[in-house]
């Protein structure tokens, strides 16, 4: 059975840094596609970055880019997504989600990804 498992979420003050895993059980990482999502209290899902099964192709959102990093480790079956220069607005559950394609200019829409992960709170605050 294919799963996803977020972990490395928490509380950090702004300016802080956190980093996400999503462990991968029952099925072959290496071959998906992964994206990082989060959603915040009363906001809709929102694309944070992917990554594509070969980990050569990545895409981020705006308002993260150079402050998160994605990566990955096929062979430890996990996907990262280092978060640095955190601010209040990161404040989300973030999940990661994977898909069999990696869906290049959509690679940030939800709508693209067949499994989820339960997700892991991020709460930026001081």
């Amino acid at each position: 059975q294919l799963q996803l498992v977020e972990s490395g979420g928490g509380l950090v003050q702004p300016g802080g840094s956190l980093r996400l895993s999503c462990a991968a059980s029952g099925f072959n990482l290496e071959h998906y596609a992964i994206g990082w999502f989060r959603q915040a209290p009363g906001k809709e899902r929102e694309g944070v970055s992917a990554i594509s099964s070969s980990g050569h192709t990545i895409d981020y959102a705006d308002s993260v880019k150079g402050r998160f990093t994605i990566s990955r480790d096929n062979a430890k079956r996990e996907v990262y997504l280092q978060m640095n220069s955190l601010k209040p607005e990161d404040t989300a559950v973030y999940y990661c989600a994977s898909d069999l394609f990696y869906a290049g200019s959509g690679s940030l829409q939800a709508s693209e990804y067949s499994d989820w992960g339960q997700g892991t709170q991020v709460t930026v605050s001081s």
